[in-house]
């Protein structure tokens, strides 16, 4: 074999080594960035973390076994909003759905927007705490001295009781955290009009 036979196939050889190299980077760097919201589905569907569930119905069975629910609500210290639980707590049966509510308050003096993350201790018992309805990750904004009231409404699966790690657990916190919004949306009809539109006008 030649020495220019051998330089070609020396350059092929490279040559299929930095496509496999950019394809490795690529898949990297996609990864990365689905990493995030697969994560969050991933805790969203196995209560991971002591993320809720999400249900569409209440639950059609109640058992007798009772739990406390007590409630905790937090700010970030960028966000200046005073932010509780209406009531610290209730107890309720297994597979029974209630509601309660959180108070959020701007004590700041211009209108700010604020979205919440949430989670359930023990964590274990996220797989057991489904929402019906919640306020979580949807963008609240508050004009300065406005309060305003966010349901939650919600049940604990009965199919805890089955669960042997959880059988003496008698307590669940449901925690709440507000965080600023540093760009909030806007909706369509609030948005400026393009200078193309209002020629059409």
């Amino acid at each position: 074999m030649s020495k220019t036979t051998d330089r070609q196939e020396i350059s092929r050889s490279n040559r299929k080594v930095a496509v496999v190299c950019a394809g490795v980077f690529v898949c990297m760097v996609g990864a990365a960035y689905a990493a995030v919201p697969l994560y969050n589905l991933f805790c969203s569907v196995t209560g991971f973390g002591g993320t809720p569930q999400v249900a569409d119905a209440d639950s059609d069975v109640i058992i007798d076994r009772k739990i406390t629910v007590r409630f905790d609500g937090n700010v970030n210290h960028a966000l200046s909003w005073q932010f509780k639980p209406v009531q610290r707590s209730v107890t309720m049966k297994m597979g029974e759905t209630a509601q309660i509510s959180y108070e959020a308050t701007n004590t700041g003096k211009e209108t700010t927007v604020g979205t919440s993350t949430f989670n359930v201790s023990p964590p274990t018992a996220g797989a057991y705490f489904n929402k019906l309805q919640c306020f979580c990750f949807t963008e609240q904004a508050l004009k300065a001295g406005e309060s305003v009231e966010m349901p939650v409404v919600f049940f604990v699966d009965p199919e805890m009781d089955k669960d042997p790690d959880l059988k003496h657990v008698k307590e669940i916190t449901l925690s709440y955290t507000f965080f600023p919004v540093e760009e909030p949306e806007r909706p369509v009809a609030a948005r400026a009009e393009t200078p193309e539109a209002e020629t059409k006008l």
